[in-house]
This record gives structure tokens, C-alpha cells and sequence, in this order.
């Protein structure tokens, strides 16, 4: 670990990511594992977390956009991916070269995929997505005979292999919800109608985080873990990350910039939110966000700060945020730890996400690369 003092630091523990991928592989016992690293690996690292994730066994890695996936491949990652957010002209041929698998939703899609081929010399390979009813990506149900036709021509030219089909669940994350049994069955047809055609792909997946930790039935051949994989728990209504086996990997912290005794009434950050009721010692925490933090934490987001939780007092600024600690001590220089697992009663990204609105796997991504990880638990030895 960096020793060198820091304004501000993300500590991304590798030990807990390979304890957590493990944990999720027990959970989906006969299927293969992707590790999700899109958006920098939801703010961890991509080429690190990765790493960490092969070494404890994920069979795969994906990404959402194909400089994710290519700047993977630089790195010097040379095991299987999966690559799914495409728009025309993207790098396709560069994918092809790279050995990148290249999802393919529609027509045009599958087109520019075969220009590539004759570009780059060389076969692709292609996962077919069907919209199930999740209605984002995906090829809508009632243009896949087509979909399917045309990439076993393609197939069948020698112009590409079919390794996989796969969709995405909308509520996996509400047990019970309706949908959940509808898009099982519509990826099962989906999957039956491109296997009559003479369509073999190695690889049929639609589980994502959370029907890998609920949904066995789901499990297929492969399952899609992204935040479990960084210790977040999907939803609340699955349980804390403790009670899912799973362990959070980054603790956002930063270093007191000062701390003052103020009087009573003293005004505190932009537009006076909050004043102070008595005489008291404000701490300033070097966070804003400009860094992540949600300025909808002004007056509700906690921070550890001398053994103690704290609330934000008055608004967040774009650099920093003030805390009120009343009688307590604390000096500049002192740690204040925003979230983390919660070991030593700090807040998590699951406290942060019900504070101000929204859900952990925005709070733990939206925390930008002015704040250094700091990387725990490296394991030597290849990972990719």
C-alpha cells in the first residue's frame, strides 16, 4: 500500500474481490463465471480487478463499450471477453483482431461485423442477445428467425463462429417479480429455435449479480457478475452484502484539511444550510463532487470521523464538506472514512445509497479519477 499521504484515497482490497468471485462461483456451482469490469470496473480498476478476478477463477471478463474491452487486451489480458454496447462504426475490426467475442443485437450489427472480418482476415466470433424484456439492448423476439438465419450463413461461410446467446433480466433484483419467469421462458425459445437451426453456442447466459445469488434456474452455462463481484449487495430486498457471503472491496477515506473551534450561530458552507447550535469544532473532509460525492448528501451522508459517525453539515461543495463534531478531538491530518465494509462502524455504499436516493452501485462508480486507488492484496502470479 501507497504510504505517501494523500488528500484523499479509494482503497480497493484485491483479497476480498478474489474471496467475493469465489463466493459467487459457489453459488452457480456448474457454471462458468464472467467477471463484469465495465465503467473501470464500477470505479475500482478494470486492469487490476480483472487480474484479481482470473486469478480466482473467472472464466470470462466483460465490458460494456469496446475501448473497455481493447484497453483490456493492451494490458496484456488475453483470456475470453465479452464486449456488448456497440453503435455503428465502432471498432469493430480492431475486436475482431483482438479475439474480442462481439455481441451482436441486429442486422446492421451482424454487417459491420462481417466487414470487419474481410478487414482484419479473420473469423469473428459473435454472441447473439435477445431482448427478453428487459427493452434496452437486444434483438426484439419477432426479428430473431432473421437474426439467427443470417449468422448461420455467416457461420456456415466460415465468416464467424457463434459462441454464445444470452439476454439481461429487468427485475432480478425483486423477487417474485412476473417478469422474472417470463424472460426465462422467452430466452429458453430463443435459445431452442438457434440450436434447431444448427446453432451451437458454448455459452448461454442471462443471469446477472442477482439471480446468480437467487435464481439457480437461471444459471446455464454461465452467469454475469458485476456489483456482487465488488461486495455490494444488489438490492436490498436480497440481503446485506454480509448476509450474501460478500464482502465490499473499496473504503473511501480522506485526510482532515482542517479543524476549527467555531461559536454558536457560525454559519457552515454554501447558503447557510446549517448552523451551528452551540459552540463546536468543524472538521473539513476534502471530498466534493468534483470526486463523486452526491451534493443530495448535503445535510444526510455520514463519515467517520474520530470514532464516531457523522452527519454532513450543510451543503457539499464541489472540493469538500464540513462535519460537526461538537466536544470531540480531532486534528488535521485525521482520517475521515466515508464508506467501506463497516468493521470498524463506518458507513457502507449501501448506508451512502439510502442517504441520498439512489442505489450503491451509483456511489461506489460515480467516485471520479481524482481520487487514487490504492491497491490491497495484489496476488503475484498471472491473472489473465
Amino acid at each position: 500500500m501507497n504510504e505517501t499521504p494523500m488528500r484523499a484515497r479509494a482503497v480497493v482490497d484485491l483479497a476480498a474481490l478474489r474471496a467475493n468471485v469465489r463466493a459467487l462461483r459457489a453459488r452457480a456451482p456448474r457454471a462458468q463465471l464472467m467477471a463484469v469490469v465495465k465503467a473501470d470496473a464500477y470505479g475500482h480498476g478494470a486492469v487490476p480487478c480483472a487480474r484479481a478476478a482470473r486469478q480466482a477463477g473467472a472464466a470470462w471478463v466483460g465490458t460494456a463499450t469496446p475501448e473497455e474491452a481493447l484497453a483490456l487486451r493492451a494490458a496484456g489480458d488475453t483470456g475470453r471477453m465479452l464486449c456488448w454496447l456497440w453503435t455503428p462504426g465502432g471498432p469493430f475490426r480492431e475486436a475482431v483482431a483482438a479475439d474480442i467475442d462481439i455481441s451482436v443485437s441486429g442486422l446492421w450489427a451482424l454487417e459491420e461485423v462481417l466487414a470487419a472480418v474481410r478487414a482484419a482476415g479473420r473469423p469473428a466470433r459473435v454472441q447473439l442477445k435477445i431482448d427478453t424484456g428487459l427493452g434496452r439492448n437486444g434483438c426484439a423476439p419477432a426479428d430473431w428467425e432473421k437474426l439467427v438465419a443470417a449468422a448461420r450463413e455467416a457461420e456456415e461461410a466460415g465468416s464467424l463462429r457463434v459462441t454464445g446467446v444470452w439476454s439481461h433480466f429487468a427485475c432480478a433484483d425483486e423477487p417474485g417479480h412476473p417478469s422474472i419467469r417470463a424472460q426465462l421462458a422467452v430466452f429458453r425459445d430463443a435459445v431452442a429455435y438457434a440450436e434447431a437451426q444448427g446453432l451451437a453456442p458454448e455459452v448461454r447466459h442471462l443471469a446477472n449479480s442477482p439471480a446468480t445469488l437467487t435464481l439457480p434456474e437461471s444459471h446455464f452455462d454461465l452467469v454475469r457478475t458485476g456489483v456482487a463481484m465488488y461486495g455490494i449487495s444488489p438490492s436490498p430486498e436480497l440481503g446485506t452484502s454480509a448476509e450474501l457471503g460478500l464482502r465490499p472491496v473499496m473504503t473511501l477515506s480522506a485526510s482532515l484539511a482542517s479543524v476549527k473551534r467555531v461559536p454558536a450561530g457560525h454559519g457552515v458552507s454554501y447558503g447557510h444550510l446549517y448552523t451551528t447550535p452551540a459552540e463546536t469544532t468543524l472538521a473539513l473532509v476534502p471530498l466534493g463532487y468534483a470526486d463523486g460525492i452526491p451534493r443530495s448528501a448535503s445535510g444526510t451522508g455520514q463519515v467517520l470521523v474520530a470514532g464516531k459517525r457523522r452527519t454532513v453539515a450543510g451543503r457539499v461543495a464541489m472540493d469538500q464538506f464540513v462535519v460537526d463534531l461538537g466536544d470531540d478531538a480531532a486534528a488535521v491530518g485525521d482520517e475521515a472514512v466515508l464508506f467501506g465494509p463497516g468493521d470498524r462502524g463506518e458507513p457502507t455504499a449501501e448506508d451512502w445509497a439510502e442517504a441520498t436516493g439512489t442505489i450503491a452501485y451509483e456511489v461506489i462508480t460515480r467516485i471520479t479519477g481524482r481520487v487514487p486507488r490504492v491497491y490491497v492484496g495484489e496476488e503475484e502470479g498471472p491473472g489473465a
